[in-house]
């Protein structure tokens, strides 16, 4: 066992995978033989990829460094970002956590989630987004399916300055991650300012998608559809790019990878301490404030997923690609 383990966090520090990693850190140096200390080096650029780079060339193949990844890491290798220099391919899974997220729209469209699908089919609607290959490419696409057209405003700097364009009525419709959800639009559901549609739902170790365990009473964006489309679910390659996309931005938000040539030994190790402590009530309690009511994924599941979501065909790339530039201006 590595006395130091150097984690490198391609985002800047106080964003939310650097909070994530350090909330992260003491439980893996506590839970591992000998505790080594797990150094936070953050390495921000490129919405991640400089770090990733950097990391895919410059780590250790001992198995003492790791990196923590997210939605915007994984979307640019996905989508073929010529800046990318990594491959998932090359590194291993130790923990993946998921997230999930809701699609929500302004009262004056409808006073309930029904009239306001009904409101949103006739007439397009307004988005405050970051970037169309961002986090709420999923949601871009999951709208498209339902045959909304979407008229969305790119260079938001968050998604929380999304919700704010959304506050100020600017925005006809919101999307934000479940954190985000419960502490900043609940209060606005709860006022008669927000009507929630659907959740984005969660995959189950099948594969299959089902409802959010943070919004059980909310339909996922799945059953909308079928309610509009006489029970059929979607096909073709706009939802094999939901599907993708979903899985590996929401399903695998977030992750720990080492070099995948580290010592087997060492990974099952780091495996089978993620699995110790998780199970553990301690990192339940404090595990809700940070992760919600989400369990964190190890190992072979999580190797499962990701296999299967970044294996992207070049067919559904170039749809991808063509529906990007066609529908949102966007060129990748």
């Amino acid at each position: 066992m590595p006395s130091q383990i150097k984690w490198t966090i391609p985002f800047g520090v106080g964003g939310g995978t650097d909070v994530w990693a350090r909330f992260f850190a003491p439980w893996f140096s506590q839970n591992l033989p000998d505790n080594p200390t797990v150094v936070i080096d953050n390495v921000p650029g490129g919405g991640s990829i400089n770090g990733a780079n950097i990391f895919s060339i410059r780590a250790s193949h001992k198995g003492d460094n790791w990196i923590g990844t997210s939605a915007s890491t994984q979307y640019p290798a996905m989508l073929g970002d010529p800046r990318v220099r990594y491959d998932y391919a090359d590194w291993t899974p130790i923990l993946a956590t998921p997230t999930g997220g809701v699609v929500y729209a302004q009262p004056r469209l409808g006073e309930s989630a029904d009239e306001v699908m009904a409101s949103m089919l006739k007439s397009p609607v307004k988005l405050a987004a970051q970037s169309p290959t961002g986090v709420e490419l999923p949601v871009l696409l999951a709208l498209d399916l339902l045959g909304v057209d979407v008229d969305a405003v790119f260079g938001m700097r968050s998604r929380g300055e999304g919700r704010l364009a959304f506050e100020r009525g600017e925005a006809d419709i919101d999307f934000q991650t479940t954190s985000a959800y419960l502490s900043s639009v609940q209060p606005l559901v709860e006022a008669g300012k927000a009507i929630p549609l659907f959740s984005l739902g969660i995959l189950d170790e099948q594969g299959d998608i089902v409802r959010d365990p943070a919004f059980p009473e909310l339909p996922t964006f799945l059953e909308v559809y079928a309610s509009l489309n006489d029970n059929q679910m979607p096909t073709g390659e706009a939802y094999t790019a939901y599907r993708k996309f979903f899985a590996s931005g929401y399903t695998l938000q977030k992750l720990v990878m080492v070099p995948k040539d580290a010592p087997q030994e060492l990974i099952d190790t780091y495996r089978e301490a993620a699995r110790e402590f998780v199970a553990s009530d301690a990192f339940k309690q404090e595990a809700q404030a940070q992760l919600g009511p989400y369990e964190p994924v190890i190992g072979e599941v999580v190797q499962r997923h990701l296999d299967e979501s970044m294996d992207l065909k070049d067919s559904t790339r170039e749809w991808l690609v063509n529906w990007l530039k066609t529908e949102h201006g966007a060129s990748i």
